[in-house]
């Protein structure tokens, strides 16, 4: 692969990016960095695809987040302003129209999926965890790795990570990611245990609570991220982030682990490859 960067979760999909979305994609070619598109439910899902399809740098993974499978808030920055075209209408998995996507060549993986506990409810949890097991089969069934968008209640102390896990040591036969890891070392080290790989944000950037998960995981079971337009690096903050930034995330995961920035930038870009079969 000829990128030096990969940014292995990011959504230039999105709204947020209708008016520049080229310029932003060719910074990021520029810079050296490809990136894979996530989709969120069937919309972003198939404006992923067309992205791949009209960008050597773009690739796309399409999938079902666990918050559109209730009935829950409108995001501007993901679906737009005024919310009549898509508002969280409660999404159910469409195996059948998932699995026609699958088939495009740049489709390198099923997600974002998983389960979000950030507002707890009990039947949107069961609903979450119907939709979180098909698309893991369908995974199965394409031969394709899952992209993992899991997030506990702190609050309650209810960890998705464990629920999770368990869901994909009972079910999955492919391996994933868990992307924008903000748990704990140890929950963390089973993760990796599993085979499975995290991946951090620019939040590293600025905050120290991951430092001890990037000191001790293996460098060939983590990756860099942007979740664009999300949470900006330093020295970007407070503006919109986009897939150029990730270069940032690379840098510091180097820093924190006080290890050779090259090795590291060609062990991450590696990982991608290798994870996601770039």
């Amino acid at each position: 692969m000829k990128f030096q960067f990969v940014d292995i979760h990011t959504h230039v999909n999105f709204a947020a990016f209708d008016k520049d979305r080229d310029e932003v994609i060719k910074r990021a070619s520029d810079a050296g960095v490809a990136m894979i598109n996530v989709g969120t439910q069937v919309d972003t899902s198939k404006k992923a695809i067309e992205m791949a399809e009209n960008h050597e740098n773009c690739y796309a993974i399409v999938g079902l987040h666990p918050v559109h499978t209730s009935k829950s808030f409108h995001d501007e920055k993901e679906l737009g302003e005024g919310g009549k075209e898509f508002t969280s209408r409660g999404e159910q998995f469409d195996t059948s129209v998932y699995r026609s996507m699958l088939k495009h060549p740049k489709v390198v993986g099923i997600g974002e999926c998983g389960l979000d506990y950030y507002h707890l409810d009990e039947e949107s949890i069961k609903i979450q965890q119907e939709n979180f097991e098909m698309q893991i089969d369908l995974a199965n069934e394409a031969g394709k790795p899952l992209m993992l968008h899991v997030r506990s209640n702190k609050e309650s102390g209810k960890s998705a990570y464990k629920d999770a896990l368990e869901i994909l040591k009972a079910r999955a036969k492919v391996k994933g990611n868990f992307h924008f890891f903000a748990g704990t070392w140890d929950e963390a080290k089973q993760i990796l245990d599993f085979g499975y790989t995290i991946s951090f944000t620019g939040v590293i950037t600025f905050a120290r609570d991951y430092d001890e998960v990037i000191k001790n995981a293996p460098l060939e079971m983590i990756m860099s991220e942007t979740d664009a337009p999300y949470v900006s690096p330093a020295p970007f903050r407070g503006k919109r982030n986009e897939p150029a930034h990730v270069r940032e995330v690379v840098k510091k995961i180097a820093e924190i682990r006080g290890e050779d920035y090259e090795k590291v930038r060609a062990q991450l870009a590696e990982n991608a490859g290798r994870v996601f079969g770039l």
